[in-house]
């Protein structure tokens, strides 16, 4: 399959479910690669989130994410629809904190996008292949996710919240096709005892008695049940005989089990890739839901690295000698780390460094037992990294990068002299404002020796700037 888009901008409005406030969620299409974003419209500059299970802050009623000082709310039910419509690239504006919880379910966005209609992109669609089984269990709770290999996206899941009102119950999504008739409609849903606290904490200033089935767990009198029909602005409320209050009907018998599998499949949207495998779930939770993300955006990660092992022909020519990379880069001798660039795309470098014993640096690192210092791994790593950041800039041999951070590094090998380095580096997001965020991966052969996340700011040289980093 090629990778999709959306062919038109379309908006919704409504409001936050803990907020209370009304927002406008806007999608609009995104090239090949790009993802899902969050751009916060309403604040200066606005911040892009980029939807990555790395940047959740708190799973508290909801998944929120944060990047810098910009945050953005209760996204599982508009990823849930993103995902269960297979597309895979779509940026969304939004002039406020949360997304709008419009019915409680991922239909209104399924319809919106269905609406903006569909395009193609020029790239095959990635997929996150399930090789192996992949296991999250909490023990204290009871909790576990599995992830199993399949030929396509499959998920079952099953909940027990040990009520007598509400009791064991199963849902399965066995094509994702199903998606729009069997998993959108589903609603999100609250015990009375948990609808109680959130009023009184303040939250849930967008909740109303339309946008959520309501399970009383406990015998309720009838001036409780008025106290609850004032606080919430409803008239009428009663307790029906399956202990569902009698603001909803409910669209199927299992709905809570489906809205659980709603809220995995947009939980599970935060690896950044569609799931080829077999998700069984039982009392999933958002908690539960991202730390399993992260379990397989680590198992992603390494099967894209180890995937992605640039071919090294030395008799072919390259792409840029060693002269023309003395021509974009400020380094010299000793301290040029970069012989030649292989390939080179608008995402991806990939830069070879011959290791010899007349380095500068075996004199007095390790003597007797030379080896490569890491950090120089790195200063490699993003020394090739700068030529992909300036490829495309003016005047390119007048601009340096330089290191904002340095995350997640790990050296997995040692280097020693003879080996011949394979410095790969890939843009984890747009370039934005000079900012230039990539992921680091060095070889020998086959072989992870390094890797790291780094970021840099692409700034131009003045006279009193004479190097780079």
């Amino acid at each position: 399959m090629k990778q999709s888009t959306i062919e038109t901008e379309v908006s919704v409005q409504g409001v936050g479910l803990h907020t209370g406030k009304t927002v406008t969620l806007t999608f609009k299409p995104a090239p090949a690669g790009h993802g899902f974003r969050f751009v916060r419209t309403d604040l200066p500059a606005q911040p892009v989130i980029p939807a990555d299970v790395r940047l959740v802050v708190s799973t508290n009623r909801g998944t929120t994410l944060k990047n810098g000082e910009a945050q953005v709310s209760t996204i599982e039910h508009v990823l849930s629809a993103l995902m269960g419509l297979a597309l895979d690239n779509v940026v969304m504006d939004i002039n406020g904190p949360e997304m709008p919880i419009m019915d409680g379910t991922s239909m209104p966005f399924v319809e919106a996008l269905l609406l903006a209609g569909r395009t193609e992109l020029d790239a095959e669609r990635d997929y996150f292949d399930v090789t192996e089984p992949i296991s999250y269990k909490d023990e204290a709770t009871g909790t576990e996710l599995l992830a199993l290999p399949a030929d396509a996206f499959e998920a079952t899941v099953m909940i027990d919240f040990n009520s007598k009102v509400l009791g064991p119950q199963f849902a399965s999504l066995n094509n994702i096709e199903d998606y729009v008739k069997e998993i959108a409609p589903c609603r999100t849903f609250v015990f009375v005892h948990e609808l109680e606290k959130l009023l009184e904490m303040g939250l849930i200033k967008g909740g109303d008695m339309d946008n959520a089935i309501v399970i009383a767990d406990r015998k309720m009198e009838k001036r409780e049940l008025d106290a609850l029909s004032k606080k919430m602005g409803k008239t009428g409320i009663k307790v029906d005989s399956e202990g569902v209050l009698n603001t909803v009907k409910l669209h199927f018998q299992n709905e809570p089990a489906r809205h659980k599998l709603l809220d995995v499949i947009g939980d599970l949207a935060l690896i950044g890739r569609p799931i080829r495998g077999k998700i069984v779930a039982t009392k999933p939770g958002h908690t539960a839901n991202v730390e399993f993300a992260k379990i397989l955006k680590k198992h992603l990660n390494d099967q894209k690295r180890l995937s992605g092992v640039p071919k090294y022909d030395p008799d072919k020519e390259p792409v840029y000698d060693i002269n023309q990379v003395t021509q974009l880069l400020p380094h010299r001798a000793p301290f040029l780390l970069v012989d030649k660039i292989i390939e080179i795309s608008p995402t991806h470098v990939v830069g070879i460094k011959n290791v010899t014993m007349d380095e500068y640096f075996f004199q007095g690192h390790f003597p007797g037992n030379p080896v490569f210092p890491g950090v120089l791994q790195i200063e490699a790593l993003a020394q090739t990294g700068g030529i992909l950041a300036l490829q495309n800039v003016e005047d390119a041999g007048n601009w340096d990068t330089y290191f904002l951070k340095i995350d997640n590094t790990k050296f997995k090998a040692k280097v020693v002299p003879g080996d011949t380095l394979i410095l790969k580096m890939e843009l984890l997001e747009p370039i934005r404002r000079g900012i230039v965020r990539m992921q680091g991966t060095a070889y020998v052969g086959s072989k992870i020796v390094s890797e790291g996340e780094l970021t840099a700011q692409i700034v131009r040289r003045t006279k009193e700037v004479a190097t780079g980093c």
